[in-house]
């Protein structure tokens, strides 16, 4: 079984109770192709919808209805699931996105990666007395230095 993620979009001018019952009817469609619904309760079935005002109009519609569900699905079967959507007229838009297996991390690879501590505030060997550094100082911190260069290379 492969994991899948369906996004689909219904029209906005269907009832709250008609959307229940599409997104139910989906539901049953991949259940019944044996597929496998991930974190779906029909309770809050309706908390994952979205509503959306599109870019542009599709199929004369300016608004819809955005629902995203997760499942596992065997992909020799994917193809039957995508006609049946297919023949769903309340349905504007879908698409099914494979989703990729999540990587497990051990705890070697968790160790490369070292956190470093965050500085609450500068330190104070990094901190110039009376703030922000004028030209004037610069150049009076060339001539010192040149001066010092000058004395070192006379020894």
């Amino acid at each position: 079984m492969r994991h899948y993620e369906l996004t689909y979009l219904i029209s906005a001018n269907l009832s709250e109770e008609e959307t229940k019952s599409l997104l139910i009817k989906i539901t049953s469609l991949i259940q019944k192709e044996e597929g496998v619904l991930d974190n779906f309760s029909f309770d809050d079935s309706t908390k994952g919808v979205i509503r959306k005002k599109l870019a542009h109009p599709i199929k004369k519609q300016s608004q819809g209805y955005l629902i995203n569900l997760k499942f596992s699905l065997n992909p020799e079967k994917l193809s039957g699931l995508e006609k049946k959507i297919k023949l769903e007229n309340k349905i504007i838009r879908f698409m099914i996105l494979i989703v990729p297996p999540t990587k497990k991390v051990s705890l070697k690879e968790k160790r490369k990666f070292k956190t470093v501590p965050v500085l609450k505030e500068i330190p104070a060997h990094f901190k110039k007395p009376g703030g922000a550094v004028t030209e004037k100082e610069k150049k009076v911190e060339l001539k010192e230095i040149d001066k010092k260069l000058e004395e070192i290379l006379k020894e």
